[in-house]
């Protein structure tokens, strides 16, 4: 397996130590000749080895101890020796029998007059290392290492691959190291040797005592390094296994993502969980300062840590865990070939940190007595349009736009054909427009260009229009939020009987997000979406009615909000309609808490699950979810799942 070695040591300046030493040592130092040579290892190697082992335990870590254990030879063994006393330089120079080493070896094979490199085209040697000699800071030395067969496979034999390199990469290095990129000083040199040729980078801040590197920094440089280096090899690494190994992986990441939607979908009943819950709930009352997982006290972190592990102790979840594992080692194994992995428990596993502040969020929801709406996956035909009073012109227009079949080309004159309607008055052109600069795809999103459309539209009393530009004011998009306009294109639009507006409106003043509070109001509105048969209307009306709030308690009225919502096709209404008639006395709240979490589990195992390959290109589970932000930022909420296909034809651009 293919894989880059990063050492990172320091060397600190100072109290009669510089660095001004070892940067000329890398900058003059002979290219040894690589002659094989299979003889055993002298005693003397044999002999240092066992000492350098022994001071510098770390010296195991090198891809040279390596080779050395599986093929003791004297080339071998110099290689070892070699680097791993350049590794420790700052160290080695006070102990006699390693400094003499390094002053005995041969030196001066040269890029020009030095092999040394860095931003800038010509190094002056001397002015550089009497820098280092009076600078007060610390120097961080470090030696990236690769074997040679994936340095010549790769391009990385010679020198001026390395500078291109770590010049591109130069601000990643720096901000791993908490340098501001302006005060990032690096200087480099390339030495061809031994089975891996190898970088010595020199990096500091100009301001000393500013720069700090830690092991996750150390990990940030190598994984920029390594997704540079093999980034042909990453972005195929399902290709590079066997047809089978393509095949079982794609079968196996498919198998996670059904198993992520199956969470997301299903309701859990699960009391232990459940318990777990309401008791972190009780208890987040007594703590002050933020509610999330890094401020609580070690006792509340633990119950937090059981809830994720009870909740994953469920089959689904489990098997959606050992999945994602799976495919997790598959790719690690380019970074850190061989090691040894058991999968943690799920409260232990970095990549699911969410989760835990999703544990504390629920419980805090319950707290705080806060409507959990439970409508994430709900099909928003608000903006469902006919295409009865459409022109045949914008008609024809919008399909050419949303046919992928149809050359870029051809799309994009549609577009450009579309808009010009829109600027000439057309309503169902402003909104096709509006919605596509909202969402993008084959426009670039632009929320401002969007509200101005949909409003134009929406003044002609296009209500699909007005019910869009009421979710596009209360987004979150600072460019275009206005809680006012929002609320008044939805009330102009529910006082005309438009049932998805007026859900949409019973929510709002329930929450007191984008308008005053008033439960009595939102009750009012929700039962006029309910009574036109709105199944998210009618769950809510007896989730509220369960409990009091806003509307007298009535069992027997909740039952049969419940019946009328299951009828319609709501997903949970049936699991408080069976929860009632076995006469369960749970808080009303905590119902259906570990399947609200369950939920949020498997949006978070969705949107960490490793993307397959697509014409040769990855893209990352962070990219996905910077994609998946931006769409939040451009007016979509997380429950916001519009129809993609509606009736004759869909009314988005998907690229």
């Amino acid at each position: 397996m293919a894989r880059l070695i990063v050492k990172s040591p320091y060397i600190k300046c100072g109290g009669g130590q510089s660095a001004g030493g070892y940067l000329k040592y890398i900058a003059t130092r002979e290219r040894v000749e690589i002659i094989p040579d299979d003889r055993p290892p002298t005693n003397k190697q044999e002999q240092l080895i066992a000492k350098l082992v022994k001071d510098f335990p770390d010296a195991k870590e090198l891809m040279e101890y390596e080779d050395y254990l599986s093929h003791p030879t004297k080339a071998t063994a110099s290689a070892l020796i070699t680097l791993a006393l350049e590794s420790n330089w700052d160290r080695v120079q006070g102990m006699e029998g390693y400094a003499k080493y390094i002053a005995l070896r041969p030196r001066a094979e040269r890029l020009g007059e030095h092999g040394l490199f860095g931003d800038d085209d010509a190094v002056d040697l001397a002015a550089v290392t009497d820098e280092l000699d009076h600078y007060t800071g610390n120097v961080w030395t470090h030696i990236i290492s690769l074997h040679r067969e994936d340095a010549e496979r790769l391009g990385y034999d010679h020198a001026d691959a390395w500078r291109t390199l770590l010049r591109t990469h130069r601000n990643d290095i720096a901000v791993a190291m908490k340098i501001p990129p302006e005060d990032f000083r690096w200087y480099a040199a390339f030495h061809d040797e031994g089975n891996h040729p190898h970088v010595h980078m020199m990096a500091w801040s100009a301001k000393p005592n500013q720069a700090y590197l830690s092991k996750d920094g150390i990990r940030q440089i190598k994984s920029t390094l390594t997704n540079q280096i093999f980034r042909q090899e990453l972005l195929h690494v399902y290709e590079q296994k066997s047809k089978s190994r393509d095949e079982l992986v794609a079968e196996a990441r498919k198998a996670m993502l059904e198993l992520a939607k199956a969470m997301r979908e299903m309701t859990c009943i699960h009391p232990e969980a459940e318990q777990m819950i309401w008791n972190l709930s009780r208890q987040l009352g007594q703590v002050g300062g933020k509610k999330t997982y890094g401020y609580l006290p070690k006792p509340m972190k633990k119950l937090v840590d059981e809830i994720v592990d009870q909740m994953a102790r469920l089959s689904t979840m489990d098997a959606c865990y050992q999945t994602w594992w799976e495919l997790q080692c598959q790719l690690e194994d380019y970074y850190s070939e061989g090691k040894k992995r058991l999968r943690p428990p799920l409260s232990q596993q970095k990549e699911f940190r969410q989760i835990k502040n999703a544990v504390i969020r629920e419980a805090e929801h319950i707290r705080m007595n806060k409507f959990s709406f439970e409508d994430a996956e709900m099909q928003d035909d608000g903006e469902q349009i006919s295409t009865y009073d459409m022109s045949y012109e914008c008609q024809d227009l919008q399909g050419v736009a949303n046919d992928k079949s149809f050359p870029l080309e051809e799309r994009d004159e549609a577009a450009e054909q579309l808009e010009q309607l829109a600027e000439d008055g057309d309503a169902y052109a402003q909104y096709v427009i509006g919605t596509a600069y909202r969402d993008g795809g084959l426009l670039i999103p632009d929320t401002a260009k969007a509200q101005k459309l949909l409003e134009r539209a929406a003044e002609q009393d296009l209500d699909v229009a007005q019910y869009a530009l009421g979710k596009l004011y209360l987004s979150d998009d600072a460019d275009v939020h206005d809680s006012a306009k929002g609320i008044y294109w939805l009330k102009r639009l529910a006082d005309n009987g438009n049932d998805f507006a007026a859900y949409r409106l019973g929510k709002e003043y329930l929450s007191g997000k984008n308008t005053i509070k008033d439960a009595e109001t939102a009750v009012s509105y929700l039962r006029q979406a309910a009574n036109n048969g709105n199944a998210y209307a009618q769950y809510l009306l007896g989730k509220l009615t369960l409990m009091g709030v806003g509307i007298p308690k009535d069992m027997d009225a909740a039952y049969e909000w419940f019946a009328a919502a299951r009828d319609n096709g709501h997903a949970y209404a049936e699991f408080f309609m069976k929860r009632m008639e076995r006469g369960e006395q749970e808080p009303s709240s905590v119902l259906l808490s570990a399947t609200r979490l369950l939920y949020h589990m498997g949006n978070i195992f969705r949107d960490n699950a490793p993307a397959p390959a697509a014409n040769g290109v990855q893209i990352d589970r962070k990219r996905l979810a910077q994609l998946r932000q931006k769409r939040v930022a451009l007016g979509h909420k997380p429950d916001d799942h519009e129809l993609e296909q509606q009736q004759g034809f869909s009314m988005k651009f998907h690229m």
